[in-house]
């Protein structure tokens, strides 16, 4: 019997989502940062075994929006709730449960599919901070399953696996075996781009950048020749992601375009500049243009 079904992962920015989604997956396929709401689209990866395929939908974090951006991010997240098999509820060890979480569990409630509790960064916590956030979640909301892990250490990833195994139904296989994502190489290749950008840049800079791929050509060598500009919202902010002497953006561009090879399986030649494009997050038709639709 072959199971298959559409799992989501919904949780606050940052409490891990995109870390435990490249931990099941092996692969580096979510952008992940330390700076929070990083993921902007819902991408969705999928992990094929011999008996069963599951296709993950890794959302923007569920936050009060401050532009159309953030209306975007969170729309995307509420409609990834719909029409899957399995949600994964993420958050990490609290002493009580926050207003943001209860915002959540509340949104979830509306909704009959089974939810897991996945208390993550558990390494990070002690076992009675552990103990007391399972005992407060477990009150606050009817799961199917309560599984805590470390999504970076990998502890109980595995066993989480074979539980969501377990709650798919008998199913075809959506996509060929040898397919990880179905987003195209272009927006994986602006996500890489713009992932240095945030782990690079100082705190008041990233979230007011995108990066837009002009050009992405292979030539007869198999070598890819990557033009992309990385957009930002002040003339300020210009600078210092060039940096003195153009160092920094030399930088991003250097850190990318290592991870763009070993996704693409080629040599890549890739060229950033930078634009101001001011308060392209409060425009319709620049998100468009970026994909946010």
């Amino acid at each position: 019997m072959f199971k298959s079904g559409f799992i989501t992962i919904i949780g606050r920015p940052n409490v891990g989502k995109s870390t435990l989604l490249n931990s099941i997956m092996g692969e580096k396929l979510s952008i992940v940062s330390c700076k929070p709401q990083t993921t902007r689209n819902n991408i969705q990866t999928i992990l094929t075994e011999k008996d069963f395929q599951l296709v993950f939908v890794d959302t923007p974090g569920i936050h009060k929006p401050k532009h159309k951006l953030g209306e975007y991010m969170v729309k995307i997240a509420q409609d990834s709730i719909k029409e899957v098999d399995l949600i994964l509820f993420l958050t990490n060890p609290e002493e009580e449960i926050g207003r943001g979480d209860m915002y959540i569990l509340e949104q979830l409630k509306e909704y009959d599919v089974p939810v897991f509790l996945v208390l993550n960064k558990i390494d990070e916590n002690t076992q009675e901070r552990v103990a007391m956030s399972l005992d407060n979640y477990s009150k606050a909301f009817s799961f199917s399953e309560i599984i805590p892990i470390s999504a970076l250490k990998g502890k109980n990833v595995d066993e989480l696996k074979k539980l969501m195994v377990e709650y798919m139904p008998e199913g075809p296989k959506y996509y060929p075996e040898d397919m990880i994502t179905d987003q195209q190489e272009r927006f994986v290749v602006a996500e890489t781009i713009r992932e240095k950008a945030l782990r690079l840049l100082s705190q008041e800079v990233p979230h007011g950048t995108a990066v837009e791929i002009i050009s992405m050509k292979k030539n007869e060598k198999g070598t890819f020749h990557i033009d992309a500009t990385i957009l930002c919202e002040k003339d300020s902010h210009k600078g210092i992601i060039i940096g003195k002497n153009g160092a920094m953006l030399k930088k991003i561009s250097t850190y990318a375009r290592q991870d763009i090879e070993k996704f693409l399986g080629a040599k890549v030649n890739l060229k950033l500049w930078v634009k101001v494009k001011k308060e392209w997050r409060d425009s319709s038709s620049i998100l468009k243009e970026l994909g946010y639709k």
